[in-house]
């Protein structure tokens, strides 16, 4: 994290500029994974407006979905083995630890405002499928396909080139030399190779997490997930505490990078929890990658974290940096940051 930033903020609330834990008055704050400031602009316009911080969330994320951030967000990105691009997305309320999500949403393209119909107007958590896009279908969303030439060239190149690499492990025939089908074998993909390289323009997402002038706390992601993953997976973005989380008594936290890792640890919650025992963001998002990191010494990945008090952090591993970006009435809209990553 930048300290330039920390002090400031340290120095605001010794002020009493910034509120704390559902108080009215405070000073908004939005910060989003990557350099997709155009999203956070957004974001940031809903807030400065006056707007809640969930209406700032989606028209964020929207917006990442719209351009398609980096080919990681939004329709004609990451193609599955069969060619298709599917979507994930949640948004969580912190005043309530309610969450929308769909997962593997297929034909609609704004997935996160199908997400924000599920927090609203669903007694659920998690919407999947075929199933997630009759549900979106029914609210107006219009089916249509979120393939484009683009990304059926990487998907046909991806053929031609003997389906390498894929997220096959211990089948016949050997998946690091063909594609299948495949069925069960003592392959071990460990010894033989195949690996998947993570990445930024491989497999990531729009994390965003803010705080409005009500003290309201939300997060929320945006992906459409690993290319070339087998059909029906689900990432961690739509998974309350892997992608995202966020508590109005705390703060939020969000996590890029390789989510089948991720959902097996919780990032997001933990850096939340770190922060409810006093912990610093930097501090709280630099303990959970350590933590990730040694059980997955080459996980590929980052956390935002954001307190109640208006602090911000953010902590990475196996690239050289990570940018983020923050708005704020200290700092400004649309403000880069970037953090050393640890190796």
């Amino acid at each position: 994290m930048h300290f330039r930033y920390y002090h400031a903020v340290a120095f605001l609330i010794a002020a009493g500029t910034l509120g704390g834990s559902g108080r009215s008055g405070m000073s908004p704050v939005v910060v989003s994974t990557w350099d997709f400031r155009q999203a956070n602009l957004k974001a940031w316009e809903v807030l400065e407006s006056g707007g809640n911080v969930l209406d700032s969330i989606e028209e964020g994320c929207t917006v990442c979905e719209e351009l398609q951030c980096d080919g990681t967000v939004g329709f004609g990105g990451s193609p599955d083995e069969s060619g298709e691009t599917t979507l994930d997305a949640m948004i969580m309320d912190g005043n309530n630890l309610n969450v929308g999500a769909v997962g593997c949403l297929r034909y609609i393209k704004p997935v996160m405002r199908v997400a924000r119909k599920v927090l609203d107007h669903t007694r659920h958590t998690l919407l999947v499928g075929e199933k997630a896009t009759l549900f979106a279908e029914s609210f107006g969303f219009k089916r249509e396909t979120l393939s484009t030439e683009s990304s059926i060239k990487k998907w046909e190149d991806w053929k031609n080139g003997g389906c390498q690499p894929n997220f096959w492990l211990n089948v016949s025939p050997d998946p690091s030399k063909g594609c299948g089908p495949y069925s069960p074998s003592g392959f071990d993909v460990n010894v033989h190779g195949n690996k998947v390289e993570w990445g930024r323009f491989n497999h990531d997402t729009i994390g965003m997490i803010g705080i409005d002038e009500g003290g309201n706390v939300a997060a929320g992601t945006s992906t459409n997930g690993a290319s070339h993953k087998i059909q029906g997976r689900v990432g961690d973005s739509p998974i309350p505490g892997a992608g995202a989380y966020a508590d109005t008594d705390v703060g939020a936290a969000a996590a890029t990078g390789d989510g089948d890792v991720m959902m097996r640890i919780l990032p997001s919650l933990l850096a939340v929890e770190a922060m409810r025992q006093g912990v610093p963001p930097n501090i709280a998002a630099d303990q959970v990658i350590r933590r990730v990191s040694s059980k997955y010494p080459d996980f590929v990945g980052a956390v935002i974290a954001l307190n109640v008090a208006g602090e911000v952090g953010a902590a990475c591993a196996g690239i050289d940096e990570f940018p983020y970006v923050v708005s704020s009435r200290q700092l400004g809209a649309g403000t880069l940051e970037k953090v050393k990553c640890i190796n």
